[in-house]
């Protein structure tokens, strides 16, 4: 019976939800920690943040657990209300639960508070999405992820900003002056940045802002990968995600930095005060590990015998408060984008 019963379990499919909600929070840390009793009482692992503005995570468990949590969510005051994405992988993607207050649950930085819950772009449900981008081919689609996200996947033609964080998005308002004019339709993984995004532009005089309503994943959950080409990137250990329509022989979008090979393979730059996330072949890896710095360092003259990293020959540079706090940023990325489908932050894009 015991073997029976470990049997049944091992071949339970684990759970994801994604999701976020924007709701005053008087005490963030006050939630965090009943967040973390209930989801180590149900066993859901995977990334919560909290702040005064609302919540944002993904989490993974079993199909039992992860809907005690929404019955429990949804029964909530600050919660009522709140929509969940969610998934179902053979495996929980998530080793750890992670809960924390932050400043942000999707950090932009931006000085002053953004009001979400009025004046953002208006909501597009999936099949007006495409059907405004098909009947108006003028609009301006607009990518609110980072640089490496839409590196292997993007709706076609979109307009992808080349940045390396959520946070540096304002400083690229400038580039897209000439287009205030138009119609500009928004999205990112599951939403989050988008509900931010939209009220900035909106501030800076784009009066006609719209966003994806549910990011890619519940794009491709409603209408398929109709428009789209490539994967969806995630912050987890899966990297990214295949869309509905896809097949083991399609050729990734993604493009080596040191080759031009096609690739979906994603690793850190290996100098730590850069850690930079590019696109390297393992065929590039094996044939010269100096790739495993990119090419911006290796300009600079960096080797392995000379980069900093942990088991280096140089002396490892030793890392301030902020930079540790960067690098954990990137590595942990946009939760919510990732949420999505996947899991959070800097930005988790629920």
């Amino acid at each position: 019976p015991g073997d029976r019963y470990h049997h049944a379990m091992s071949e339970e499919k684990s759970i994801v939800l994604l999701y976020y909600h924007f709701t005053s929070i008087e005490d963030p840390k006050a939630l965090a920690s009943e967040q973390r009793y209930l989801c180590q009482k149900l066993a859901l692992k995977g990334r919560i943040l909290i702040a005064t503005e609302g919540i944002n995570g993904t989490l993974g468990g079993s199909a039992a657990a992860a809907q005690a949590y929404q019955e429990t969510m949804s029964g909530h005051p600050l919660f009522k209300g709140m929509e969940f994405k969610i998934s179902e992988y053979a495996t929980n993607p998530f080793g750890k639960l992670s809960v924390k207050a932050r400043k942000e649950i999707v950090t932009l930085g931006v000085d002053g508070p953004l009001d979400t819950r009025r004046g953002g772009g208006e909501h597009l449900s999936p099949a007006q999405w495409r059907q405004m981008i098909e009947e108006d081919p003028d609009v301006v689609l607009f990518d609110t992820r980072n640089r490496y996200e839409s590196d292997i996947g993007k709706f076609k033609g979109a307009v992808c900003p080349d940045t390396e964080n959520f946070r540096d998005l304002p400083e690229k308002i400038s580039e897209y002056e000439h287009l205030k004019d138009k119609k500009w339709l928004m999205y990112c993984t599951g939403g989050i940045r988008c509900e931010k995004a939209s009220v900035l532009f909106k501030e800076a005089g784009f009066q006609h802002v719209f966003q994806l309503h549910g990011g890619i994943v519940n794009y491709w959950k409603e209408v398929g990968d109709d428009l789209w080409e490539g994967d969806c990137f995630v912050f987890d250990e899966r990297m990214s995600l295949k869309p509905p329509g896809a097949h083991p022989g399609d050729t990734p979008k993604g493009i080596c930095v040191h080759t031009q090979e096609p690739t979906q393979n994603f690793i850190n730059c290996l100098h730590d005060p850069c850690h930079k996330l590019i696109l390297v072949h393992p065929h590039a890896l094996e044939v010269d590990p100096q790739n495993q710095l990119c090419p911006e360092c290796k300009a600079q003259g960096r080797t392995l015998e000379t980069a900093h990293y942990k088991g280096s020959p140089s002396q490892p540079a030793k890392k301030t408060p902020k930079q540790k706090r960067n690098r954990q940023k990137r590595r942990s990325g946009d939760i919510a984008a990732s949420a999505d489908a996947q899991g959070p932050q800097e930005t988790q894009d629920a």
